[in-house]
């Protein structure tokens, strides 16, 4: 299902966040947000998942304006795993990653034998069922990171966001999880810093700077060395991955411009 982001402005107390944003993830496909600190990348993504109504513009998946969306067709809809997705509760892990099937159940109805099989299925494929039984409190920050993705994921989305997923995990870990959103089959909006992981795990990026898209298109179109030293402020060699192709980026200590 399509996610097109139309015309999208934020503004916050007099300062303009994101200024008109348009941006367009194809049904199925991965598209990268990237961007210095401060750029509005997490800014955009809020309003996609719904925690930030935009000042100007719409987000619209399937056609369908997500503003005029009930609370529980949005997150039948859109599911999202944040930067900040703390579990301040004493659930177990597959309590937390149930959670996800919410949407879709009325009151406190029990799990049926389905979605009971579909959580177990997203912990093994993100290497978490041995923790099932334990508190999501005890977590390491990989390992919760992982339950996060496992409960978007149950929630069997149309559309799924990222705010920086790979965030605590190991080299393995970033690349597994990168490689299942590959394969889920979702139209994936995700943000990262890792421009190196970007270009591996995105069809298309869009590059934000002072809250504009300055640049949009395939890996290897959009992360030049010119963009590299305009928008991030540092050089970097481009060079092709020996086995993918992708465009992979070459950086040494003293390089900023």
């Amino acid at each position: 299902m399509e996610l097109r982001l139309d015309g999208l402005g934020v503004v916050t107390d007099g300062r303009s966040l994101v200024r008109d944003l348009s941006l367009t993830v194809g049904s199925g496909r991965v598209v990268g947000l990237v961007g210095p600190n401060g750029s509005g990348k997490s800014t955009a993504l809020r309003c996609v998942y719904r925690a930030l109504r935009p000042t100007t513009g719409t987000v619209t998946v399937g056609g369908d304006d997500i503003a005029g969306l009930t609370p529980r067709r949005g997150a039948q809809l859109v599911a999202a795993m944040t930067q900040d997705g703390a579990v301040d509760l004493d659930f177990t892990v597959e309590e937390v990653v149930a959670l996800g099937r919410a949407p879709h159940q009325r009151g406190n109805q029990a799990l049926d034998g389905r979605e009971r099989e579909l959580c177990a299925r997203a912990l093994g494929r993100l290497g978490i069922r041995h923790l099932a039984r334990r508190s999501a409190l005890t977590l390491s920050g990989g390992e919760r990171q992982r339950m996060l993705l496992a409960r978007a994921l149950v929630q069997e989305p149309e559309v799924l966001v990222l705010d920086e997923p790979t965030n605590h995990l190991d080299v393995r870990h970033q690349v597994e999880v990168l490689s299942h959103l590959r394969g889920a089959g979702l139209t994936v909006l995700v943000v990262l810093h890792d421009l190196n992981l970007a270009a591996a795990a995105c069809d298309r990026i869009g590059v934000l700077s002072h809250g504009r898209l300055v640049a949009a298109g395939t890996p290897a179109e959009v992360l030049t060395e010119e963009l590299v030293a305009d928008v991030f402020g540092v050089k970097a060699t481009v060079v092709p991955h020996p086995l993918t192709g992708d465009p992979q980026l070459l950086y040494s200590l003293g390089s900023s411009v």
